[in-house]
Order: structure tokens, then C-alpha cells, then sequence
């Protein structure tokens, strides 16, 4: 069995179930606000649309780091068993990125939908959440 391979594949998947569950969680954040300012007769701020989409990075960084620890797994450059941690780890990193993002993201849904202010102060905390796993990718693909 391929542990290296098996660690490479992890990344990918636990970075997706973070990102699914982020957007889920960021997009009911969204729907409520639209919600509320239909009920109010105000406009619906289509801007939400980016808190909900925003953990679906992390899906794109599982990719990015799952193909360098596939090239390096192939070539034999790095230990399989430490692949295979490398992979379970930053894909957990990931994944709990994502979902903090996404908590984020309904927080800011719920206010740029009541007050229709805020945006930058908002995005800027749904990035802050991004930057953990951004860290995670290029500090594994350092390891590597």
C-alpha cells in the first residue's frame, strides 16, 4: 500500500468537506439576509454572493498541494509515512479554515444584509480566516 499516495488523496478530500461544509454554512448565512431584506422591501445585495463562495478556495489549495505531494510520493522524494502526515494535517487545516470561513462569512451576510455597510470590514475577517490555509499549503509544500 501506498501511504504517500493515500496522503496525497487526503489533502484533496478533507479540504472539500471543509469547503462544502463552509459554503454551506456561509451560504444559509446569505439566503437569511436576502431573505430579511426581501420581507423589509429592500434590495437584496447580490455582494453576498462572495461570502458564500469564499471557502471554496480551500478546495483549490487541497488540489495544489495534493499534486506536489503526488509528484514528490512518485519521484520518491519524500517518506511516504511523512506524506502521509503532512497530508492528514494540512488537509485538516484546511478544512477547519473553511469552516471558519465560512462562520465568518454568514456573520458578514447578516450584517452587509441589515445595514448594507461594512463590506471591507467584513471581507477583511473572511480573509484573515483564508490566510490560515493559504499557510498550510506553503509551509507543507516547504516540507516536501
Amino acid at each position: 500500500m501506498n501511504w504517500g499516495m493515500i496522503g496525497a488523496g487526503l489533502v484533496m478530500g478533507i479540504a472539500a468537506m471543509g469547503s462544502a461544509i463552509g459554503i454551506g454554512i456561509a451560504g444559509q448565512g446569505a439566503i437569511g439576509a436576502w431573505k430579511r431584506c426581501y420581507l423589509n422591501n429592500k434590495p437584496a445585495p447580490f455582494l453576498l454572493v462572495v461570502f458564500a463562495g469564499a471557502p471554496l478556495t480551500q478546495t483549490i489549495y487541497g488540489f495544489l498541494l495534493m499534486n506536489t505531494l503526488k509528484g514528490k510520493v512518485s519521484s520518491g522524494a519524500i517518506d511516504p509515512l511523512m506524506a502521509l502526515a503532512l497530508g492528514l494535517a494540512a488537509g485538516l487545516a484546511m478544512c477547519m479554515s473553511a469552516v471558519a470561513q465560512g462562520k465568518a462569512g454568514a456573520a458578514g451576510s447578516d450584517a452587509l444584509g441589515e445595514t448594507g455597510k461594512g463590506f471591507t470590514n467584513y471581507i477583511m475577517v473572511v480573509g484573515l480566516c483564508e490566510t490560515v490555509a493559504l499557510f498550510a499549503m506553503v509551509f507543507s509544500m516547504i516540507m516536501c
